[in-house]
Order: structure tokens, then C-alpha cells, then sequence
């Protein structure tokens, strides 16, 4: 989580900035807590197979790493970056229509990766206008962000329940309502004028200082995005996985919930976890857990084991970028902050995608025994973290010991 800077009361911010940054945040987590979980059903119902699925779910991936960062750019440089949501929210919106009218798969393979292109800069630029609020006014990141979150736990659970009781069909209304609401976020979202930092938000330019070359930063990025992509399979069929073991909407529904709160919770005391464990203990534990949580995943351990399973997704997810995030901040300088992040999203980015595109042959050839082949690339995302650590520079203190920054 993002601390709030020094400021004396926030006074200054414009009024409601709090409630409609929240908003702003809702809006489209509430399109992805369905269109994450619940659009591979509504795929498998008009019979696609297991490899077009993940074709489907994996090229739109690609275009959003490739296209947020130049639209992030250019929102940057205009008058008003809230003006972005607005064209983002309503072309978003013109391809879930689009969507009513396109059931093979060449028609929904183009709607589909359009909307990943049009959608990709909406939750970058609402992030770079709550991060604007935290350097200017002092604002709460966290208790800004939050209702991101929990707008996706409601969603999927609200959606869990419609397709429940109406089918698969049902996503595509949730979805285009949850683009009616991008579009109504879009009109009242903050206005503050133009960004004061000199970086982007999401950024890919060379290096420019000893930071982002040290070795061990990048292993490490390159391990982690490689475990980050072993949840490739879990997103992609773990709700076709359920339905067929005969759970219903609404318990798929708060089985991806229980991740998302896990996920929360752990941002809400990352303060107190860096307290008591340095940054390599988090990301090594949360590579660890993974291992495990992919080699129990094929187990029908009923609808409490999965729960369990789901809860998982604390560590396997959230431990991790709270660590990864330490790293970035005790390796590279301020003025190379964006180059960083920029960095850390393109390699997540551009492993989830092509490990979701082989998800789809791995789970039509393997089918379930395909969260085993996670399994070992969490191992081998694992095995990167710890190289990288071997490799990261060491300064002696007294006794000839060494000792490695947070």
C-alpha cells in the first residue's frame, strides 16, 4: 500500500475527492469481478473449445500491457487525464454490445481484444489521480483503493448469484452494466488538472542509473512475473473446473471472493507484515505457498478445501507484490521509480498473457492435471527469487557479516 505523504490536513483537495476517487475505483472493478471469473463460462456455454478460450482470454492481455502505457503517456500531457475515462468507459461500453451479436470465435476473438485495448488505460489513469491526491493533500491511499476491491468481491458474488439463477447469458448484462457505471465514473470523476510529476505512470524507457540494471532486480522481476503466471490456469478455467464438479454460481461466486478478501487483508496489515519479515520472506513464502496451492488444486477437496485453497491467494498474490514493492523501493531512486513499475508490469503482463494462451492446449490435453504444470512453474519462478537473492549486492558490517536492505 501507498502511505499517505505529510500534510497537514489534506486541506486543499477538491471537495468529495475521497468518495468519488473510491467511486472511481468501483466502477471498474465492479466489470472485472465478472468478466474475471464468469466470461469463461459464458465461453464454454457457446461451446468454445479449451485452447480457444485461452486465446480469447490471452491476446487481450497483450494489447492492455502494450497499449495502457502509451495511453497512460498521453493522459499525462492533456488538460485533464479524467477526460481518458470517459472515451475508455464508453468504447469499453460499445463492445459489450458488440459482444450480444458475436458467438464464433473469430467475431468474439476481435470484440473481445478491442475491448482489452479500449479498457486497458481506465484503472492506470483513475490510479495516477488517487496517487495525485496522495502527493498534493496527503490523502489515504489505502482507504481510497479499498472499495476497488470490495466492489469486485460484491460483483462477483451479486453475478455468482444472477447466473445462478439465469445462466451463463447473464454476464454479458452484468458486463454492460458495469460499463454504463465506467462511463457515469467517468463524468464525476476528479477533476485536478494535469500531473506535476516529471515520470509516466506506466513507463518503459532504458535505464538511466545503476538501479535498474542491478542483476538481482531484474532475476527477481523476471521470477516473480514467472510465478505471478502460474495463476494463468486458475483464472482461465477454474470456474469451468467448479461448475463441472457441480457447484453452483453463487459458491463460484465466493470462492473468487474469498481470494479478493484474502488479497485485502493482507494490504490492510502490510504495514505490521513489514515489521516483523523482510521483503525476500514474503516473496520466497508467497513463491512457496504457490507450489503448494497448485499441487492441492486438482484434489476435489470439496467446497471448504477449495475456500482454503482460494485463501491462499494472500500469499501467492499479495505477499509477493508487498515484497516485490519493497525491493523496487530499496534498489532504484526516486527518479527511476516509473521505470521500475513500468518495467514490473510489462514482465507480469507479458508472462500471464503467454502462459494464459498455453493454458488453454495445456488444460484441453491435460485438463486438471494442467494445475500440476503450475506447480512447477511456481517452483521455477521460486528458484529465480532465490538466485536473485544470492546475487543482490551485500555490504559488510562490523564482524564480517553481511546484511541485505528490505
Amino acid at each position: 500500500m501507498i502511505p499517505a505523504q505529510n500534510s497537514p490536513t489534506g486541506e486543499g483537495a477538491p471537495p468529495r475527492f475521497r468518495l468519488l476517487s473510491a467511486l472511481s475505483y468501483c466502477a471498474p472493478l465492479l466489470v472485472n469481478g465478472i468478466v474475471l471469473p464468469f466470461f469463461p463460462v459464458w465461453l464454454a456455454g457457446h461451446s468454445f473449445s479449451d485452447h480457444e478460450i485461452g486465446v480469447i482470454l490471452a491476446v487481450p492481455m497483450v494489447v492492455r500491457v502494450l497499449v495502457a502505457p502509451v495511453v497512460a503517456m498521453i493522459a499525462d500531457r492533456m488538460k485533464e487525464r479524467a477526460d481518458v475515462l470517459l472515451w475508455s468507459g464508453g468504447l469499453s461500453l460499445l463492445t459489450a454490445v458488440a459482444l450480444y451479436w458475436t458467438t464464433t470465435f473469430w467475431p468474439v476473438f476481435i470484440v473481445f481484444t478491442l475491448q482489452g485495448a479500449t479498457f486497458a488505460p481506465y484503472v492506470p489513469v483513475v490510479e495516477s489521480i488517487v496517487i495525485s491526491g496522495v502527493r498534493r493533500w496527503g490523502l489515504d491511499y489505502g482507504s481510497m483503493r479499498v472499495w476497488g476491491s470490495i466492489a469486485f468481491i460484491v460483483s462477483t458474488l451479486v453475478g455468482g448469484q444472477l447466473i445462478n439463477r439465469w445462466g451463463g447469458g447473464m454476464v454479458l448484462e452484468v458486463m454492460a452494466f458495469g460499463f454504463i457505471m465506467t462511463v457515469v465514473m467517468a463524468i464525476f470523476c476528479p477533476r485536478i488538472g494535469p500531473t506535476r510529476r516529471r515520470g509516466q505512470p506506466i513507463d518503459l524507457p532504458a535505464a538511466t542509473g545503476s538501479g535498474l540494471r542491478e542483476p538481482h532486480l531484474l532475476l527477481l522481476l523476471i521470477g516473480v512475473a514467472i510465478q505471478q503466471s502460474s495463476h494463468a490456469v486458475l483464472n482461465a478455467f477454474s470456474s469451468i473446473y467448479w461448475h463441472h464438479l457441480g457447484f453452483s454460481g453463487t459458491e463460484v461466486g465466493l470462492l473468487w471472493s474469498a481470494g479478493v478478501a484474502s488479497e485485502v487483508t493482507v494490504f490492510f496489515l502490510s504495514k505490521r507484515l513489514s515489521r516483523r519479515f523482510d521483503a525476500w520472506t514474503l516473496i520466497r513464502f508467497g513463491c512457496a505457498i504457490s507450489v503448494c496451492r497448485w499441487i492441492l488444486f486438482p484434489m476435489n477437496t470439496g467446497f471448504a478445501g477449495f475456500f482454503l485453497l482460494q485463501c491462499f491467494h494472500g500469499f501467492t498474490y499479495a505477499f509477493v507484490h508487498t515484497g516485490v514493492q519493497r525491493r523496487i523501493v530499496a534498489t532504484v531512486q526516486e527518479t527511476q521509480e516509473s521505470s521500475a513499475q513500468g518495467a514490473y508490469f510489462f514482465y507480469v503482463g507479458m508472462a500471464m498473457a503467454l502462459m494464459t494462451l498455453a493454458s488453454g492446449y495445456l488444460y484441453a490435453s491435460l485438463g486438471v492435471v494442467s494445475y500440476y504444470v503450475m506447480a512447477v512453474v511456481a517452483f521455477s519462478g521460486l528458484g529465480l527469487v532465490i538466485f536473485a537473492y544470492y546475487l543482490q549486492p551485500q555490504r559488510l558490517v562490523s564482524g564480517g557479516k553481511t546484511r541485505e536492505a528490505a
